[in-house]
């Protein structure tokens, strides 16, 4: 069996949280990373649940997300995010 291991290149600051992270967890960095990459979507996976999301709205309910609701959401979201993170 081939060995799929590989290395990833990151400062040491962020080395030395992910490890603190893991510590945390009682997990290695390894494990960690795995999870994280795991649990996070990427953007097409992100649009399918859009997708699918909307389908059901209209479906089920005979709600119509227009792009300007999905632009505001959008907006929202930025709005709350900055306001976490000065917080």
């Amino acid at each position: 069996m081939a060995h799929d291991d590989t290395s990833i290149k990151v400062s040491a600051q962020t080395r030395e949280r992910l490890a603190r992270l893991a510590a945390e967890r009682n997990t290695t960095l390894k494990k960690l990373v795995e999870e994280l990459a795991a649990a996070t979507p990427t953007g097409a996976e992100l649009c399918e649940r859009e997708r699918r999301s909307r389908a059901v709205l209209a479906e089920f309910f005979g709600v119509e997300v227009t792009e300007a609701e999905l632009a505001a959401s959008a907006r929202l979201r930025e709005m709350i995010a900055r306001r976490e993170t000065a917080a």
